[in-house]
């Protein structure tokens, strides 16, 4: 490829206890953002022609037609724009979207913009809501949502490969031992397994601490081609596989609960990056819900099919496990801003870079991240590189 992409910038808004420290509206959010992420790259807004942004919790009307109101607010008239929405996995498929604009020259400057206040405004919820399309089939009769579908995809896996509570359990107690180490993470405290399966039931088998936050939050990425870094301030981060997909909105319609398309993502990002899983130093793996990441990692190859709930034992996604994933505290513990993948791309990167202090994975040079999106439907993986 003559014009490779590489990523040069990345921001994300600070928070107060789950709240937006410095308040603001979701324009707002992502305008702080990506100044903040181009000034960390030594670009300015003006030379910004490719915007990338999705849809906000809470957000009707313009929040809808995101990219063209950010452009206004911004300034920007854009070559390329993409405001492709497939909940938390958005924005890794925006960033391959991103990549391959670059590449063959549709835009030179790419920005991957999102923000919420869903916190501070409290729209955090389906409930209510008239039922239209597909969901007039199930919300109706009491799902859920989203928690009950990820409940019914855990209880399956259960069912199936004897999953217990206790080790879906450890994915929430490593993001909190990582968030530990975080001071921007918005819940810090120790947790253990027992504090887990003690916190209050939401959706038989998921607790309350199974369950990722409800926050405010943004970020943004900032990308171009490695030439054009070349004459940057900041070290550029490659982008060397992606892969994207989708199979259902409604989970009765999920060809299998226990499998996203994870298995079809993480291949093909992972082939055309030419790596194996023992290349991957860090993962940051979308944590809705603990369940989310045990199916994940066995989606992903990491383990085999019902093999994750071994897999997470004994702290092995922790501080100081063979497995580090979700480093800065992941969903359950940093933050969840209604839709988490730009979280997941802008902390693949600062470990990258060696930029996480007491969290940092020692020599991290590969980093694998996917996110996923609605009920379990769609997923996108990437692979970067700091080489």
């Amino acid at each position: 490829m003559t014009r490779e992409a590489v990523i040069v910038g990345v921001a994300d808004t600070p928070l107060q206890n789950g709240v937006l420290r410095d308040g603001g509206s979701v324009l707002q959010v992502q305008a702080r953002a990506a100044k903040a992420a181009l000034d960390e790259a030594g670009l300015s807004m003006a030379e910004v022609d490719g915007l990338l942004s999705a849809g906000t919790w809470g957000v009707p009307g313009p929040g809808s037609l995101m990219t063209i109101t950010l452009g206004e607010y911004l300034g920007i008239r854009p070559r390329f724009t993409d405001s492709t929405n497939i909940g938390g996995a958005a924005f890794e498929a925006h960033l391959a979207h991103a990549a391959l604009a670059i590449e063959r020259g549709y835009c030179d400057v790419a920005l991957i913009c999102y923000g919420s206040t869903q916190r501070s405004e409290s729209s955090r919820t389906l409930g209510g809501r008239a039922p239209t399309l597909t969901m007039q089939y199930e919300s109706p009769f009491g799902m859920l949502m989203p928690i009950g579908g990820y409940a019914m995809a855990a209880m399956r896996h259960m069912h199936d490969y004897g999953t217990t509570g206790e080790q879906l359990a450890e994915v929430a107690v490593a993001a909190r031992a990582w968030a530990s180490l975080n001071p921007a993470a918005t819940r810090r405290e120790p947790i253990s397994v027992d504090d887990v399966l003690a916190s209050p039931m939401v959706s038989d088998p998921l607790h309350k601490l199974d369950a990722c936050l409800v926050t405010d939050g943004g970020g943004a990425v900032v990308m171009t081609s490695a030439e054009r870094a070349r004459s940057l301030n900041s070290k550029p981060i490659y982008v060397r596989g992606f892969g994207e997909s989708h199979t259902h909105w409604t989970i009765a319609q999920m060809p299998d609960l226990t499998l996203t398309t994870a298995a079809d993502t993480g291949r093909r990002a992972m082939s055309m990056a030419g790596i194996s899983h023992d290349d991957v130093d860090v993962a940051q793996i979308y944590a809705s819900f603990t369940i989310t990441v045990l199916l994940t990692l066995e989606a992903l190859g990491f383990c085999p099919r019902g093999g994750a709930g071994e897999f997470v034992a004994n702290g092995r996604l922790a501080p100081g496990g063979d497995f580090p994933i979700n480093t800065n505290g992941g969903g359950l513990s940093c933050a969840h801003p209604g839709m988490y993948g730009l979280y997941l791309l802008v902390e693949a990167v600062r470990q990258l870079r060696g930029e996480c202090g007491p969290r940092q994975v020692r020599d991290a040079r590969i980093a694998l991240v996917n996110g996923t999106g609605g009920t379990l439907s769609s997923t996108a993986t990437c692979v970067l590189s700091r080489d």
